[in-house]
Protein backbone atom coordinates (compact mmCIF):
# COMPACT_ATOMS: atom_id res chain seq x y z
CA UNK A 1 0.00 0.00 0.00
CA UNK A 2 1.26 3.47 -0.92
CA UNK A 3 2.93 5.19 2.03
CA UNK A 4 5.50 7.98 1.87
CA UNK A 5 7.11 10.39 4.31
CA UNK A 6 9.27 13.31 3.18
CA UNK A 7 10.25 16.04 5.60
CA UNK A 8 7.23 17.25 7.55
CA UNK A 9 4.63 15.56 5.33
CA UNK A 10 3.27 12.06 4.81
CA UNK A 11 1.29 10.68 1.90
CA UNK A 12 -0.91 7.60 2.10
CA UNK A 13 -3.96 5.98 0.60
CA UNK A 14 -7.29 6.57 2.32
CA UNK A 15 -8.17 3.83 4.74
CA UNK A 16 -11.92 3.72 5.08
CA UNK A 17 -14.93 6.04 4.81
CA UNK A 18 -13.67 8.59 7.35
CA UNK A 19 -10.55 9.27 5.29
CA UNK A 20 -12.58 9.62 2.09
CA UNK A 21 -14.93 12.05 3.82
CA UNK A 22 -11.97 14.12 5.03
CA UNK A 23 -10.81 14.39 1.41
CA UNK A 24 -14.31 15.33 0.28
CA UNK A 25 -14.46 18.07 2.90
CA UNK A 26 -11.13 19.52 1.75
CA UNK A 27 -12.37 19.36 -1.84
CA UNK A 28 -15.51 21.25 -0.85
CA UNK A 29 -13.44 23.91 0.89
CA UNK A 30 -11.30 24.29 -2.24
CA UNK A 31 -13.90 24.08 -5.01
CA UNK A 32 -17.34 24.88 -3.60
CA UNK A 33 -17.19 26.84 -0.34
CA UNK A 34 -18.99 30.18 -0.15
CA UNK A 35 -19.19 32.70 2.71
CA UNK A 36 -22.77 31.57 3.23
CA UNK A 37 -21.96 27.82 3.19
CA UNK A 38 -18.26 27.42 4.11
CA UNK A 39 -18.39 23.72 5.03
CA UNK A 40 -19.69 20.65 3.26
CA UNK A 41 -18.64 17.64 1.19
CA UNK A 42 -17.78 17.45 -2.50
CA UNK A 43 -18.77 13.93 -3.54
CA UNK A 44 -19.76 12.16 -6.74
CA UNK A 45 -20.25 8.66 -8.13
CA UNK A 46 -16.58 8.39 -9.18
CA UNK A 47 -15.36 8.40 -5.57
CA UNK A 48 -16.36 4.78 -5.02
CA UNK A 49 -14.25 3.61 -7.99
CA UNK A 50 -11.16 5.66 -7.08
CA UNK A 51 -8.23 5.36 -4.74
CA UNK A 52 -7.84 8.49 -2.63
CA UNK A 53 -4.43 9.89 -1.67
CA UNK A 54 -4.07 12.04 1.45
CA UNK A 55 -1.09 14.29 2.18
CA UNK A 56 -0.91 15.20 5.86
CA UNK A 57 1.30 17.27 8.12
CA UNK A 58 3.14 14.54 10.01
CA UNK A 59 3.15 16.11 13.47
CA UNK A 60 -0.52 17.13 13.65
CA UNK A 61 -2.12 14.84 11.08
CA UNK A 62 -3.79 17.84 9.43
CA UNK A 63 -4.90 17.11 5.87
CA UNK A 64 -3.13 19.58 3.57
CA UNK A 65 -3.65 18.02 0.12
CA UNK A 66 -5.62 15.27 -1.53
CA UNK A 67 -6.36 13.77 -4.92
CA UNK A 68 -7.98 10.66 -6.31
CA UNK A 69 -6.78 8.06 -8.79
CA UNK A 70 -8.85 6.03 -11.23
CA UNK A 71 -6.76 3.18 -12.72
CA UNK A 72 -7.67 1.94 -16.19
CA UNK A 73 -6.23 -1.14 -17.86
CA UNK A 74 -5.95 0.58 -21.25
CA UNK A 75 -7.42 3.33 -23.40
CA UNK A 76 -10.43 1.20 -24.30
CA UNK A 77 -11.73 1.95 -20.78
CA UNK A 78 -11.29 5.73 -21.00
CA UNK A 79 -15.03 6.25 -21.41
CA UNK A 80 -15.33 5.30 -17.72
CA UNK A 81 -13.27 8.32 -16.64
CA UNK A 82 -14.46 11.58 -15.13
CA UNK A 83 -12.81 13.48 -17.99
CA UNK A 84 -14.92 11.64 -20.56
CA UNK A 85 -17.96 13.58 -19.34
CA UNK A 86 -16.44 16.75 -20.78
CA UNK A 87 -14.10 15.67 -23.61
CA UNK A 88 -14.59 13.39 -26.60
CA UNK A 89 -11.72 10.95 -25.98
CA UNK A 90 -12.18 8.30 -28.66
CA UNK A 91 -8.64 8.94 -30.00
CA UNK A 92 -7.18 7.86 -26.66
CA UNK A 93 -9.16 4.63 -26.80
CA UNK A 94 -6.31 3.38 -29.01
CA UNK A 95 -3.76 3.77 -26.22
CA UNK A 96 -2.76 0.20 -25.35
CA UNK A 97 -1.05 0.59 -21.96
CA UNK A 98 -2.24 1.04 -18.36
CA UNK A 99 -3.52 4.53 -17.57
CA UNK A 100 -4.56 6.42 -14.46
CA UNK A 101 -6.76 9.48 -14.16
CA UNK A 102 -5.72 11.97 -11.50
CA UNK A 103 -8.64 14.06 -10.30
CA UNK A 104 -9.91 16.51 -7.71
CA UNK A 105 -6.34 17.56 -6.88
CA UNK A 106 -6.38 20.29 -4.23
CA UNK A 107 -4.13 21.87 -1.62
CA UNK A 108 -5.59 23.36 1.55
CA UNK A 109 -6.08 27.09 0.90
CA UNK A 110 -4.29 28.01 4.14
CA UNK A 111 -1.10 26.14 3.18
CA UNK A 112 1.51 27.59 0.79
CA UNK A 113 4.48 25.24 1.28
CA UNK A 114 5.82 24.07 -2.14
CA UNK A 115 6.98 20.84 -0.49
CA UNK A 116 3.33 19.74 -0.35
CA UNK A 117 3.20 19.54 -4.15
CA UNK A 118 6.56 17.75 -4.22
CA UNK A 119 5.31 15.10 -1.78
CA UNK A 120 2.10 14.69 -3.77
CA UNK A 121 4.10 14.09 -6.96
CA UNK A 122 6.38 11.73 -5.05
CA UNK A 123 3.34 9.70 -4.04
CA UNK A 124 2.04 9.76 -7.60
CA UNK A 125 5.43 8.62 -8.92
CA UNK A 126 5.49 5.69 -6.54
CA UNK A 127 1.97 4.70 -7.61
CA UNK A 128 2.89 4.96 -11.30
CA UNK A 129 6.00 2.81 -10.84
CA UNK A 130 4.25 0.19 -8.68
CA UNK A 131 1.27 -0.12 -11.05
CA UNK A 132 3.21 0.06 -14.33
CA UNK A 133 1.21 3.08 -15.50
CA UNK A 134 2.09 4.34 -18.99
CA UNK A 135 -0.15 7.43 -19.18
CA UNK A 136 -1.35 9.88 -16.56
CA UNK A 137 -4.24 12.17 -17.44
CA UNK A 138 -6.92 14.41 -15.96
CA UNK A 139 -8.49 17.86 -15.96
CA UNK A 140 -6.28 20.78 -14.86
CA UNK A 141 -8.40 23.60 -13.49
CA UNK A 142 -8.06 27.37 -13.52
CA UNK A 143 -10.05 29.12 -10.79
CA UNK A 144 -13.07 30.98 -12.15
CA UNK A 145 -14.77 30.79 -15.53
CA UNK A 146 -13.50 33.98 -17.21
CA UNK A 147 -10.88 33.14 -19.83
CA UNK A 148 -9.79 36.79 -20.07
CA UNK A 149 -7.97 36.41 -16.76
CA UNK A 150 -5.65 33.77 -18.24
CA UNK A 151 -4.97 34.90 -21.80
CA UNK A 152 -1.18 34.69 -21.45
CA UNK A 153 -1.48 31.18 -20.06
CA UNK A 154 -3.75 30.06 -22.88
CA UNK A 155 -1.49 31.69 -25.46
CA UNK A 156 1.49 29.74 -24.08
CA UNK A 157 -0.48 26.49 -24.12
CA UNK A 158 -1.44 27.16 -27.74
CA UNK A 159 2.14 28.00 -28.74
CA UNK A 160 4.03 25.19 -26.97
CA UNK A 161 1.89 22.54 -25.31
CA UNK A 162 -0.94 21.27 -27.51
CA UNK A 163 -1.31 17.51 -27.53
CA UNK A 164 -0.27 15.31 -30.44
CA UNK A 165 -2.98 14.99 -33.09
CA UNK A 166 -3.25 11.24 -32.64
CA UNK A 167 -4.43 11.68 -29.00
CA UNK A 168 -6.07 15.11 -29.09
CA UNK A 169 -9.52 15.26 -27.44
CA UNK A 170 -12.40 16.71 -29.41
CA UNK A 171 -15.11 19.05 -28.14
CA UNK A 172 -17.95 17.47 -26.19
CA UNK A 173 -18.99 19.97 -23.50
CA UNK A 174 -21.59 22.59 -24.47
CA UNK A 175 -19.57 25.56 -23.23
CA UNK A 176 -15.89 25.73 -24.18
CA UNK A 177 -13.15 28.28 -24.89
CA UNK A 178 -11.36 27.25 -28.11
CA UNK A 179 -8.06 28.93 -27.32
CA UNK A 180 -6.13 27.17 -30.10
CA UNK A 181 -8.40 28.86 -32.66
CA UNK A 182 -8.52 32.23 -30.93
CA UNK A 183 -6.90 34.84 -33.15
CA UNK A 184 -6.91 37.45 -30.38
CA UNK A 185 -4.27 35.61 -28.38
CA UNK A 186 -1.07 37.64 -28.54
CA UNK A 187 2.46 36.32 -28.09
CA UNK A 188 2.51 35.29 -24.44
CA UNK A 189 4.51 36.79 -21.63
CA UNK A 190 6.00 33.47 -20.50
CA UNK A 191 6.55 34.52 -16.88
CA UNK A 192 3.02 35.89 -16.49
CA UNK A 193 1.65 32.83 -18.28
CA UNK A 194 3.30 30.39 -15.89
CA UNK A 195 2.24 32.40 -12.85
CA UNK A 196 -1.33 32.26 -14.11
CA UNK A 197 -1.37 28.48 -14.42
CA UNK A 198 -2.40 26.19 -11.56
CA UNK A 199 0.58 24.44 -9.93
CA UNK A 200 -0.64 21.02 -11.04
CA UNK A 201 -0.67 22.06 -14.69
CA UNK A 202 2.80 23.61 -14.44
CA UNK A 203 4.07 20.31 -13.07
CA UNK A 204 2.53 18.37 -15.93
CA UNK A 205 4.11 20.69 -18.50
CA UNK A 206 7.67 20.61 -17.13
CA UNK A 207 7.48 16.81 -17.35
CA UNK A 208 6.47 16.90 -21.01
CA UNK A 209 2.71 16.90 -20.57
CA UNK A 210 0.28 18.27 -23.13
CA UNK A 211 -3.20 19.79 -23.18
CA UNK A 212 -6.39 19.80 -25.23
CA UNK A 213 -6.93 22.59 -27.76
CA UNK A 214 -9.88 23.97 -25.79
CA UNK A 215 -10.88 24.63 -22.20
CA UNK A 216 -14.19 23.55 -20.69
CA UNK A 217 -16.21 26.13 -18.78
CA UNK A 218 -17.35 24.23 -15.66
CA UNK A 219 -19.82 26.42 -13.80
CA UNK A 220 -20.58 23.66 -11.29
CA UNK A 221 -17.06 23.87 -9.84
CA UNK A 222 -16.48 27.49 -10.98
CA UNK A 223 -13.43 26.54 -13.04
CA UNK A 224 -12.02 26.48 -16.54
CA UNK A 225 -10.24 23.21 -17.16
CA UNK A 226 -8.10 21.70 -19.88
CA UNK A 227 -7.61 18.01 -20.52
CA UNK A 228 -4.02 17.15 -19.65
CA UNK A 229 -2.07 14.07 -20.69
CA UNK A 230 1.38 12.80 -19.82
CA UNK A 231 2.98 9.75 -21.40
CA UNK A 232 5.36 8.37 -18.77
CA UNK A 233 8.02 7.39 -21.31
CA UNK A 234 8.10 11.02 -22.54
CA UNK A 235 9.27 12.39 -19.16
CA UNK A 236 12.88 13.61 -19.51
CA UNK A 237 15.38 11.33 -17.69
CA UNK A 238 16.57 14.15 -15.42
CA UNK A 239 12.99 14.85 -14.35
CA UNK A 240 12.36 11.13 -13.74
CA UNK A 241 15.35 11.05 -11.41
CA UNK A 242 13.97 13.98 -9.41
CA UNK A 243 10.55 12.40 -9.18
CA UNK A 244 11.92 9.05 -8.05
CA UNK A 245 14.08 10.80 -5.46
CA UNK A 246 10.90 12.46 -4.15
CA UNK A 247 9.22 9.05 -4.13
CA UNK A 248 11.99 7.62 -2.00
Amino acid sequence: MLSLRKGRYTARLANGPADVEAAQRLRYQTFRATPQIPDGVDADDFDAACRHVLVEEARTGELVCCFRLLPLHCGAEIGQSYSAQYYELSALAEFDGPMVEMGRFCIHPDWRDPDILRVAWGAMTRFVDEEGVEMLFGCSSFKGTEAEAYMDAFALLKERHLGPKRWLPRVKAPNVFRFAQNLRLRKPDAKRAMLGMPPLLRSYLVMGGWVSDHAVVDRDLNTLHVFTGLEIRAIPPSRKRLLRAAAG
